[in-house]
């Protein structure tokens, strides 16, 4: 039985993209020459084929940020190529077959997001060719957990990014109200949520904020154990209607930050502050800077990242290199994997806020200090360390 709760749980880590998946509308779509219909032949050092589903590589967001990793690879490898394919429906079921009617035709594939979990069989049927597999765990067919040494797999840890957007959100409110908002308490999302609240937590007791996150007991979530883990949960990672009313109602409680870390139903959230002059948001995932802008200013305080983009890029090298190692790894601030957006021009941080970060930055990267997590360190056991 463990076993089998074990497995349930790890399948349920994978909507680790689907969290944050916020289609912005003015996307600008990755420079480089691609032709969706191709079939390469074989010729190049590396013939990569890059699948996704739904949005595609020109989505502003998560599959362009993960994309960006491939094209910054074929710049410094011309003699490499690179076709991307998408899966319009995003169904699990047609994503694999998609990509087994491709697998004769090249020799790298990446794969984003957890549509392609159940990608093991494949990889094992295929020895010759390797296989990334972005925030999600590979599965087989029969939904276990399975490790090919032919198939890097990457999760993340969200919540460190979720911490440094606490951290930055209780430095920067002006109200001492600020709040997060999910979709549906899956481990990726709760992950969020509570590397969100430890952030509050700590600016709070260590730093002299004034805040507090702000939750509403009618949007409470349960998480796969039966848990009510609080926090702010839409339900939906698509109703961008129940976003936006979930973003008015944290507003009318006094929130003037609020965290974004759920699927395009945070639009929504993201609109609601559009329509409210002194109301920030921090997205998650990748730099959502872009899709802030409204009228004369720009809603985002700053984004909450995970960087698929510098690890597909990472592993296409080992690739090239013939020092690829398959492996199911679960990525953190020690590599650079999570983060936050500190670009001049691409977030609104005080000096002050920004250099703060850095000093937490280089504590959560030296793993001296640990956010709570869905299955790791509780709220309770951060808070204890705290007095």
């Amino acid at each position: 039985m463990k076993k089998i709760l074990t497995t349930i749980l790890l399948g349920l880590m994978l909507i680790g993209m689907t969290a944050c998946s916020l289609r912005p509308t003015n996307s600008q779509p990755i420079n480089v020459d691609i032709d969706a219909n191709a079939q390469n032949p074989y010729g190049s050092a590396l013939n990569i084929l890059f699948v996704s589903s739904q949005t595609g590589i020109d989505d502003g967001f998560f599959n362009q940020f993960c994309y960006k990793g491939v094209n910054d690879f074929l710049v410094e490898h011309p003699d490499c190529k690179a076709t991307a394919i998408m899966e319009p429906t995003g169904d699990p079921t047609n994503c694999i077959e998609m990509l087994k009617a491709n697998v004769s035709d090249y020799n790298v594939f990446v794969c984003s997001g957890y549509q392609f979990s159940g990608i093991a069989n494949i990889a094992e049927a295929n020895p010759d060719k390797k296989f990334i597999l972005v925030d999600a765990t590979p599965t087989y067919e029969d939904g276990s957990e399975a490790k090919c040494d032919n198939l890097y797999a990457m999760t993340f840890a969200e919540q460190e990014s979720g911490f440094f957007a606490g951290v930055a959100a209780a430095l920067e409110t002006k109200t001492g109200k600020v709040a997060v908002v999910n979709s549906i308490a899956y481990p990726s999302n709760v992950n969020y949520q509570y590397g969100f609240m430890c952030g509050v937590d700590y600016a709070v007791a260590r730093l002299g904020a004034t805040a507090q996150y702000i939750e509403l007991p009618k949007y409470s979530g349960t998480d796969v154990t039966g848990a009510n883990v609080g926090g702010n949960y839409i339900g939906s990672f698509s109703d961008e209607v129940a976003g936006y009313e979930l973003g008015k109602l944290l507003i009318d409680e006094g929130c003037d930050i609020i965290f974004v870390a759920t699927g395009s139903a945070g639009n929504g959230v993201i609109d609601a502050a559009k329509e409210t002059s002194d109301v920030m948001i921090i997205t998650c995932d990748a730099d959502r800077y872009d899709y802030g802008y409204y009228r004369n200013r720009n809603v985002i305080l700053t984004s909450a990242i995970k960087r698929m983009d510098i690890n597909n890029y990472r592993q296409l090298t080992k690739i090239y290199e013939g020092e690829f190692i398959g492996a199911n790894e679960v990525l953190y601030a020690t590599s650079d994997s999570t983060g936050y957006v500190s670009t001049e021009g691409r977030q609104q941080l005080s000096a002050d806020t920004l250099e703060t970060l850095g000093k937490v930055y280089s504590l959560i990267k030296a793993r001296t200090l640990i956010p709570s997590s869905n299955f790791g360190l509780s709220l309770s056991e951060f808070r204890s360390l705290l007095k």
